[in-house]
């Protein structure tokens, strides 16, 4: 798959193409339907299949105070396209000035100047152009005009349409549970190692503590069980995936202050992972963040915590 980051990134030479419009921010099973059709049509018309997506998010520009926290770093989102079939990305860096373009100048410039597109697959809810003035019967209008055809699919979901919002408030509830079931896949966090207070392994529990610029939502304060996945280590490393417990709080025992996402990896205290690069994909919430009167309660109840997810990530 190429990634082309605006519009003089694109080859002279890319011909007609099949064309979808969004955010894609988590790329969710919703987006995911949009995807594959666009695929399908696209090998239809002999087109190659593109996704054209923004960055930053528009409120981040438009209205900051309003601006969702990502699901998913821009990398992670273009990754998650490539696996749909998606031929090519374009990424369009949103500004004031895009903003403000009409509905007809964006598709003419975009669809149809850049893209030569000869379809839009879009879903019934798309909005675009200055305001959100656009909407599909703005498109079809548009595409009867400048002769392309317009896609467009109902919603999906399950009683409901899914969206990237619905998997933030999941995520911010911590029920990492429904939020995999719309993504299709575990939630995930993904970071450096730092070192942190050390107060892990003295306990007996050595922690990886992600940076404080990872990247992704981070879910409700809690501890979870998941696997920590080194991205540095070679696909076919047996520990490259390695199931651990997860924490996420600010260690109100200790009196902590910074909130961190650290993970310890069950039964190991041999690995040395500071400054490697790794994921959580996070599984399964297990209880909120307490503060205990004692660390040995603490231990005691890190002991049954690991033991949950054991028989939790046993089965997956």
């Amino acid at each position: 798959m190429r990634t082309w980051t605006g519009l003089d990134a694109l080859p002279g030479d890319l011909g007609p193409t099949v064309v979808t419009l969004g955010n894609f921010d988590g790329v969710h099973r919703g987006h995911r339907a949009v995807l594959e059709r666009v695929v399908v049509e696209a090998a239809a018309r002999g087109a190659t299949p593109v996704a054209v997506t923004f960055d930053p998010h528009p409120l981040a520009v438009l209205a900051p105070d309003r601006a969702p926290s990502a699901v998913t770093s821009l990398a992670e989102r273009v990754g998650l396209l490539e696996d749909t079939g998606i031929a090519g990305v374009l990424v369009l860096t949103f500004t004031r000035e895009l903003a403000a373009q009409t509905p007809e100048e964006f598709v003419a410039e975009v669809f149809v100047g850049a893209l030569a597109a000869r379809a839009v697959v879009v879903g019934r809810d798309t909005r675009f152009g200055v305001r959100n003035s656009g909407n599909v019967d703005t498109l079809r209008e548009l595409g009867a005009a400048y002769g392309f055809d317009v896609v467009v699919l109902d919603d999906v979901g399950v009683g409901h349409r899914w969206s990237s919002t619905e998997v933030r408030a999941l995520l911010a509830e911590g029920d990492v549970v429904t939020a995999a079931t719309l993504l299709g896949r575990p939630h995930r966090v993904t970071g450096q190692v730092v070192h942190g207070d050390h107060r892990g392994r003295l306990l007996g529990f050595p922690t990886a503590n992600l940076s404080q610029d990872a990247v992704g939502f981070i879910p409700a304060d809690g501890v979870y069980a998941g696997w920590l996945v080194r991205l540095d280590a070679a696909p076919e490393d047996p520990e490259r995936r390695l199931p651990a417990a997860v924490s996420i709080g600010t260690n109100p025992t200790f009196d902590g202050l910074q909130r961190r996402v650290e993970a310890y990896v069950l039964d190991r205290d041999d690995l040395e992972l500071y400054d490697e690069n790794v994921a959580i994909d996070f599984v399964e919430r297990l209880r909120p963040t307490l503060k205990f009167d004692s660390v040995d309660e603490l231990i005691t109840t890190m002991h049954r915590d690991c033991a949950r997810c054991r028989e939790i990530l046993l089965h997956r």
